[in-house]
C-alpha cells in the first residue's frame, strides 16, 4: 500500500463540497426536508402494531379469531377479600358481609358489568380464607384505567370498614392507572434528560456552546424528520410507542456521534494550520466517509431485525434504520454547510476553564498515549490479558435464562398491588393471570361442542394442570368461546409453562381435539411469553448470521482487506459477548445488581438479548470504522503500520471516548427506570458501550493489529475483481483536489466564505 494513484473523491466528500459552496441551498433543502417529514407524518397518522400482529404462534391465533369475531375483550378486575388470620373463614358472617358490600359497591359505580360473587362462581381459596369477587370494566380496555378510579375508592372504602380482612382490587385497568400514577412519566423524563446530559457532555468536549449545539441539533432535527417519517411507513409497516422510544435512543447515540466526528476532525485540520476551505474538505472526505461506512453498517444491522417475523421488532428495526439514514445523510450534508456559514463563529460561547483543556486534547490523548505504548511494547501479552478478561466477563452468558417478566419481577414488591399479586397467586395459583383458550366453532351451541367444552374443563383440573376454577364465556353470535384456566405454577413461569404444557398436549387434544371443525388455541400471559420466546429462537440464527455476513462484505469492500473485516466482525462479538455476561451476572444472578439500584430477577427479559445484539453491533462499528480509518488514512500517508496504528489510535482516542461517555450517559439514563426491563437495556447499552470504546478500542484492537502487521491490509488475489469502495483520503490528496477545484472555478458565487 502507498500513495498510488489517486482515486475519485468519495459521495461524502463531493456531498460535503458541494454543500459548503451551496451552503443555503442545503440548509433550507435541509430544513424544508424535515418541515415536510413532520407535516406528511402529521397528515398520515401513525398505524400501530395491533395485538394480534405483535404475537406468534396459537397467541397469534387466538388473537386473530377474537379480532375477526369483533369480541372487544373488556378489561377484567378482581377483588381480593382474605382474612388477616386464620380465624375468619369465608362462610363466616363477617366475611360474608364484606362480599357483599363490595359487589354492591362496585356495581353502583355503574362503571362496571358482569359483577360476581364467589359464593356463585366457586372463586373461594382451598384453605376457605380467600374468595375472588369479579367484574368487567364498561368501555375500551386500552383506556378502561382512565375510568377504574371510582372503582378503587369504592373497594377502598369497604376496606376501611372491615380492618380484619385484606380487601384489595387488581387485573388490567387497575395496575394500568397504578403503573402511571407510579411510573408515567418516568419513560418520557428519560427521554428528556438525554438530551441536556448529552449537550453538558459536548460542551465539556468542544469547550464551546456553538459547537456544542450544532450535534444536539443536527440529532434532534433528524428525529424530529424520521417520526414524521415513521407515520407515513406505519401505514405499510405498522409502528409502535416502542419502536419511537428505540428511534429516539438509536438517532440521539448516532445523530451526535456523527457530527461528533465531522467536526472535530474539520477542528483539528484548523488548527494544523489549515485554511478553512481545505480543513472542511479534508473533514468531509475522511470522517464523512467515516460517517457513510459507519452509517450503511448499522442500518445493514438494524435491518436484521425484519427478520425475525415479530412485529413489534420489525417495527424497531425500520425505525433505527430510518433515523440512523437521515443522521447519516444531514451530517455529510447539511453540517458542512453549516460549518461554513459559522467559520470561526463555531468557537462562539466558549468557556475559558475548558480552554487549556480543549488545546491540550486538540494534540491526541495523553492518557490513551501512554496506555498505547504499553500495549505495543507487549502485544502478545496484552492480546491474552484483555481477551481473557472478555471471556470472564462473557462466561455467565452460557447460562442465560429468557422469559417474559411477570409483574413482581418487573417491579418488585413495594407496590401494594404487586403485594395483591403475589397473594392472589398463593391462594389461587395462576388465578391472577390465567391461560385463555379460545374455542372456534361452527356451532358453538352443538351438543358436541358443548360436551367437549365441559369435558375439556373436568380435564383441566383432573390433569392437575389447573386448581380451577375454571370459566367458560361464550359468545353465541360469534360462535366462539373463550375459557380461563388458572395454570398451577402461578408466577412461576417454569412450573406455569409446565402446566401449559399439559393443557395443549394432553387436554386439549383428548377433548376439544376430537370434535371436528373446533379450533382451540391457547393464550395468555404464560402462553404469549412461550410462544414469542420460541419465535424469537427461532429467528436468532438468520438475524446473526444476517448482520455479520452484511457487515462482513461492508467492511471487506469498504477497507479492501480481508483482515480488518474479520477482525473487526470478532472484536464486535467480544464486546457482545461481555455485554451478555454483564446482563445474566447482575440481572439473572444479582451479583452487584444493588449497585446499579437493580435485583436479581432470575431472568433476562425475552427481547433483549437479540435487540441488544443488533443495536451494539451496529453502533460498535461507529468506533471501529472511525479509528480504523484513521490508521488506514495515515499508511496511505507513508507511515509505517505501527506507526499508523498509533497515529489512529491517540487521535481519534478524545471524540471516542467523547462519544462513548455521551452514548454511555443517555443508556445509563434508562438504567434508572423502575422497570426492571428498562434497567437491564440500559445497564447492557452502557456497559456494552464502556467495553467497546475502551478495551476493544483502545487496547485489543491496536495489539492484534500491531501483530499482523503488514498482513492488516491483505486481500486475496481472487478477492480483486471486488468493487473498489475505498478512495484516497489524505490530506495531501484533498489538498490537491481543493487546489484543482480552484483552478476551475469560474463562478465567484460558489465561493466558500467563512
Amino acid at each position: 500500500m502507498g500513495n498510488g494513484e489517486i482515486r475519485v473523491r468519495g459521495l461524502a466528500a463531493r456531498a460535503g463540497g458541494w454543500s459548503a459552496r451551496h451552503r443555503w441551498a442545503a440548509v433550507g433543502i435541509w430544513v424544508l426536508f424535515v418541515v415536510l417529514a413532520m407535516g406528511a407524518g402529521s397528515a398520515a397518522g401513525r398505524v400501530d402494531v395491533k395485538d394480534s400482529d405483535q404475537l406468534s404462534g396459537e397467541t397469534h391465533t387466538a388473537a386473530r379469531i377474537i379480532e375477526d369475531a369483533g369480541i372487544d375483550e373488556p378489561a377484567s378486575e378482581t377483588v381480593l377479600i382474605q382474612a388477616k388470620d386464620g380465624t375468619l373463614k369465608a362462610t363466616d358472617a363477617g366475611f360474608r358481609a364484606a362480599v357483599t358490600e363490595v359487589v354492591r359497591a362496585v356495581r353502583d359505580t355503574g362503571r362496571v358489568t358482569d359483577v360476581t360473587s364467589p359464593y356463585d362462581t366457586g372463586t373461594i381459596s382451598r384453605d376457605g380464607r380467600s374468595a375472588l369477587v369479579r367484574f368487567d370494566m364498561r368501555g375500551d380496555a386500552d383506556t378502561a384505567g382512565e375510568r377504574v378510579e371510582p372503582v378503587l375508592k369504592a373497594v377502598e372504602g369497604v376496606q376501611k370498614d372491615h380492618g380484619e380482612l385484606r380487601i384489595a382490587e387488581i387485573g388490567g385497568a387497575s395496575m394500568m392507572k397504578t403503573f402511571d400514577d407510579a411510573f408515567g412519566d418516568d419513560f418520557q423524563k428519560a427521554e428528556l434528560s438525554a438530551v441536556p446530559v448529552a449537550l453538558g457532555i459536548l460542551l465539556i468536549a468542544f469547550g464551546a456552546l456553538v459547537a456544542a449545539l450544532l450535534p444536539v441539533l443536527l440529532a434532534i432535527t433528524a428525529i424530529m424528520a424520521t417520526m414524521g417519517l415513521m407515520g407515513v411507513v406505519s401505514h405499510v409497516m405498522p409502528m409502535s410507542d416502542t419502536a419511537n422510544s428505540v428511534m429516539l435512543l438509536v438517532g440521539l447515540a448516532v445523530g451526535v456521534d456523527y457530527c461528533l466526528f465531522y467536526l472535530r476532525r474539520e477542528r483539528e485540520e484548523r488548527a494544523a494550520g489549515r485554511d478553512a476551505r481545505t480543513a472542511l474538505r479534508i473533514a468531509a472526505a475522511t470522517s464523512g466517509r467515516a460517517i457513510v461506512v459507519s452509517g450503511v453498517t448499522v442500518c445493514v444491522a438494524m435491518a436484521g431485525m425484519l427478520f425475525t417475523g415479530i412485529a413489534e421488532f420489525e417495527a424497531m428495526g425500520l425505525a433505527s434504520l430510518m433515523v440512523v439514514a437521515v443522521a447519516m445523510v444531514g451530517s455529510v450534508t447539511v453540517l458542512p454547510a453549516l460549518l461554513s456559514l459559522l467559520g470561526e463563529r463555531v468557537e462562539k460561547g466558549r468557556l475559558p476553564f475548558l480552554r487549556r483543556r480543549s488545546r491540550r486534547a486538540s494534540g491526541g490523548s495523553r492518557f490513551w498515549s501512554a496506555v498505547l505504548d504499553r500495549v505495543l511494547a507487549r502485544p502478545v501479552l496484552s492480546v491474552l490479558v484483555a481477551t481473557g478478561a472478555l471471556l470472564a466477563v462473557a462466561a455467565p452468558a452460557v447460562g442465560m435464562k429468557t422469559q417474559n417478566l411477570t409483574l413482581d419481577q418487573e417491579f418488585g414488591h413495594s407496590l401494594p398491588i404487586v403485594q395483591t399479586y403475589d397473594r392472589v397467586n398463593e391462594a389461587f395459583p395462576g388465578g391472577s393471570e390465567p391461560a385463555e383458550v379460545v374455542v372456534k366453532a361452527d356451532d358453538i351451541n352443538a351438543p358436541e361442542v358443548k360436551s367437549a367444552l365441559a369435558d375439556f374443563r373436568e380435564r383441566a383440573i383432573s390433569s392437575g394442570a389447573s386448581r380451577g376454577p375454571v370459566e367458560i364465556k361464550l359468545h353465541d353470535a360469534q360462535d366462539v368461546a373463550l375459557v380461563y384456566v388458572p395454570l398451577v405454577g402461578g408466577s412461576d413461569q417454569d412450573r406455569a409453562g409446565a402446566s401449559l404444557d399439559k393443557l395443549r398436549d394432553e387436554v386439549r387434544p383428548a377433548t376439544l381435539g376430537k370434535v371436528d371443525g373446533v379450533q382451540a388455541p391457547i393464550s395468555g400471559q404464560v402462553a404469549g411469553s412461550k410462544d414469542f420466546n420460541d419465535q424469537l429462537v427461532g429467528s436468532v440464527l438468520p438475524v446473526f448470521a444476517f448482520v455479520v455476513a452484511f457487515a462482513f462484505l461492508l467492511m471487506l469492500l469498504s477497507f479492501r482487506s480481508l483482515t480488518v473485516a474479520l477482525t473487526s466482525i470478532v472484536l464486535n462479538l467480544l464486546s457482545v459477548g461481555a455485554a451478555y455476561g454483564i446482563l445474566v451476572a447482575v440481572f439473572q444472578h444479582g451479583w452487584g445488581a444493588s449497585l446499579v439500584g437493580a435485583e436479581g430477577v432470575g431472568a433476562i427479559i425475552t427481547w433483549l438479548p437479540l435487540f441488544l445484539f443488533v443495536i451494539l453491533f451496529g453502533l460498535s462499528m461507529d468506533y471501529h470504522v472511525f479509528v480504523v480509518s484513521r490508521i488506514r488514512e495515515a499508511r496511505l500517508r507513508g507511515r509505517s503500520t505501527p506507526d499508523a496504528i498509533r497515529h489512529g489510535v491517540v487521535t481519534t482516542a478524545g471524540v471516542v471516548t467523547s462519544a462513548a461517555v455521551i452514548m454511555v450517559a443517555v443508556f445509563a439514563i434508562f438504567g434508572t427506570l423502575s422497570m426492571q426491563s428498562m434497567k437491564q437495556m440500559g445497564v447492557g447499552l452502557a456497559a456494552a458501550v464502556l467495553i467497546d470504546a475502551t478495551i476493544i478500542r483502545g487496547v485489543l484492537l491496536p495489539a492484534v493489529m500491531s501483530l499482523l502487521g503488514e498482513r492488516n491490509w491483505y486481500l486475496p488475489k481472487w478477492l480483486h475483481r471486488l468493487p473498489d469502495l475505498t478512495h484516497d483520503e489524505s490530506p495531501e490528496a484533498v489538498t490537491r483536489g481543493t487546489q484543482d477545484a480552484r483552478d476551475s472555478r469560474d463562478d465567484e458565487g460558489e465561493r466558500v466564505g467563512v
